[in-house]
């Protein structure tokens, strides 16, 4: 018995000491990139100066945890910078955070259709991101067009890597279904599916300056609302207070406070 219970210790040690070590050493923050975010962030430029070092350390955090590769095209400076943003910008309220459920991201340079082609003879290419399923498991793909697009126009309420982010989050419950449990308190999930709702019927009846795309479902409501919320804080406050209420309460945060 007492040699099967120190066997077992070992073999805890080892899977444990295994973990660490696989985890990636996060590197030190490039000072360059502080300008690229101050150019292409808004988010970022917002905050301050301590805060502003925060989100640098969550940064390079989750870039020493996730593989970025480019898919007809090299990456740049940029486009880790923007990717890891986008990744950051939701949970920036937390004080840790992981997305377990990521491992690798591939950037096509242009919009892609359903079968990820984005050639100059593709038909449909309509699409700017996707969390993957099944042999794309734990990778999201993302167009550089696209993503470029979100962080460029600061009015427009869409935001492509924020909402694929988004998706992450609401899938680590096991299903993208739109209650992001991770972050919900159980109390909440009822009127939270409520309110979802009601905001979707406004949407249909084109009643809503919610974008059309949050009609289609409740988990691409959630990644819609929650683009609208981080881009334009205050105007989601200001037309839909109940929804901003929820929504600084699902992220820890109010980024209409970061001006101040």
């Amino acid at each position: 018995m007492i040699i099967f219970t120190i066997t077992g210790l070992f073999i805890a040690f080892i899977v444990y000491s295994l973990y660490k070590n696989s985890r990636k050493k996060a590197a030190s923050f490039p000072e360059k990139w502080h300008t690229i975010l101050l150019d292409n962030v808004h988010f970022y430029k917002e905050l301050s100066e301590t805060k502003k070092k925060a989100f640098q350390k969550k940064m390079m955090q989750f870039l020493s945890e996730v593989y970025i590769d480019g898919v007809n095209l090299t990456i740049q400076d940029i486009d880790k910078v923007l990717i890891a943003a986008s990744a950051v910008i939701p949970v920036f309220g937390f004080k840790e955070w992981h997305y377990p459920n990521l491992k690798n991201i591939l950037l096509y340079p242009d919009h892609f259709n359903e079968d990820l082609e984005f050639d100059k003879g593709s038909k449909s290419k309509n699409i700017g991101g996707l969390v993957g399923n099944g042999k794309f498991e734990k990778q999201m793909i993302l167009s550089q067009k696209a993503l470029y697009h979100g962080f460029q126009n600061i009015t427009d309420k869409n935001n492509t890597g924020i909402h694929e982010f988004i998706h992450l989050i609401d899938k680590l419950d096991g299903a993208a279904d739109g209650i992001p449990n991770v972050l919900m308190k159980h109390q909440y999930t009822i009127p939270w599916l409520k309110l979802i709702h009601e905001e979707m019927e406004e949407i249909d009846q084109n009643k809503s300056d919610i974008r059309n795309y949050g009609g289609y479902s409740e988990a691409e409501f959630l990644a819609v609302v929650s683009e609208y919320f981080f881009e334009r804080p205050d105007l989601l406050n200001r037309k839909h207070p109940e929804l901003y209420k929820m929504l600084e309460d699902c992220f820890n945060q109010d980024p209409k406070k970061y001006k101040d």
